[in-house]
């Protein structure tokens, strides 16, 4: 078991050598898949893109081992893009572990791994730049569509889960399942220590959001080309958060949608909605997702008061 996994159960078999990294990269850049077949029931595939991601995955496995699902129903597939530190070495050792060493209630249905760079550079003190959001949300896109349509076989869920999440409760998958939309996500927090040494609680995902009159007012001005995105007080698009939101309102309608922990009936993507690379709608990336999503007749839905918490940054 590799010394950085959390700890759990372990197999007693002897640590072998790890073949070479090409030979471990699970059919890298095999075709779309063309699987047409009904769907295998219940089966969920976790989609990760991941780009840098060493120091995060630890934490990612623990809380994949806390899911109260069962390891069997679970096919998990990752995309590794431009990464120059040890991700994609991990995640050739914990693929080893989990499907060759671990126990057999741990193993997985299936884990796959991608690699596929698009040879783009962004410093990290530019990441959330306005002025970057448009070609790095594209960016993005690329990345969700590259992975899906490669990793999708006859799963009945599709559940898109970032990469530094810092807590998601262990029954998650049932409980969002069992609202049975099409597309949806929990509310995304994130905590900061106050001045005062206490948490505080604020919204991280304002990619989830509901239009409002005064949103669809300002987007009826907009030329065809002007691209929106959330969380710049240089840009009031005045939509409604999933903070905005009263008790009683315990599931939502939304028209636009984070990556961070976003559950899709499989059937959403099979019918050809991805992830826009162009404007569609103003959008691109998940939120474009969603309104194309709506664009075909599916459902897109928040529940403002499940929350998730994703780590700073």
């Amino acid at each position: 078991m590799p010394s950085w996994l959390p700890k759990g159960p372990q197999s007693s078999a002897s640590h072998e050598k790890l073949t070479a990294e090409s030979q471990m990269i699970i059919k890298n850049n095999k075709e779309v898949s063309p699987h047409t077949s009904q769907p295998d029931p219940d089966s969920i595939l976790i989609l990760t893109p991941l780009k840098n991601n060493a120091k995060h995955l630890a934490r990612y496995f623990a809380l994949l081992d806390k899911i109260r699902y069962p390891r069997s129903r679970i096919s998990l597939a990752f995309l590794v893009s431009d990464s120059t530190d040890n991700t994609q070495q991990m995640l050739v050792e914990s693929r080893q572990w989990y499907q060759e060493k671990a126990p057999a209630e741990l193993r997985l249905k299936r884990f796959e791994i991608y690699r596929q760079d698009f040879f783009y550079s962004l410093p990290r003190n530019q990441r959330h730049l306005r002025t970057k959001q448009h070609e790095r949300r594209s960016m993005m896109a690329k990345a969700r569509n590259y992975l899906w349509t490669r990793a999708l076989q006859n799963e009945q869920w599709v559940l898109w889960i970032d990469g530094d999440l810092e807590y998601y409760p262990p029954n998650i998958v049932r409980d969002l399942m069992v609202h049975d939309k099409d597309v949806i996500v929990p509310n995304c927090l994130v905590r900061r220590k106050t001045p005062q040494d206490r948490w505080k609680h604020s919204v991280y995902d304002r990619n989830a959001w509901q239009e409002t009159p005064k949103s669809l007012k300002m987007i009826s001005k907009l030329k065809e080309d002007d691209f929106l995105v959330e969380g710049y007080k240089s840009l009031k698009t005045h939509r409604k958060y999933l903070d905005g939101f009263s008790k009683n309102e315990t599931i939502v309608p939304l028209d636009g949608v984070g990556g961070t922990f976003t559950l899709v009936k499989a059937h959403v993507h099979r019918s050809g909605v991805g992830f826009p690379a162009w404007l569609f709608q103003h959008q691109v990336e998940t939120e474009g997702f969603a309104k194309l999503a709506k664009a075909h007749g599916f459902g897109v839905f928040g529940l403002p008061f499940y929350y998730i918490r994703h780590v700073v940054g």
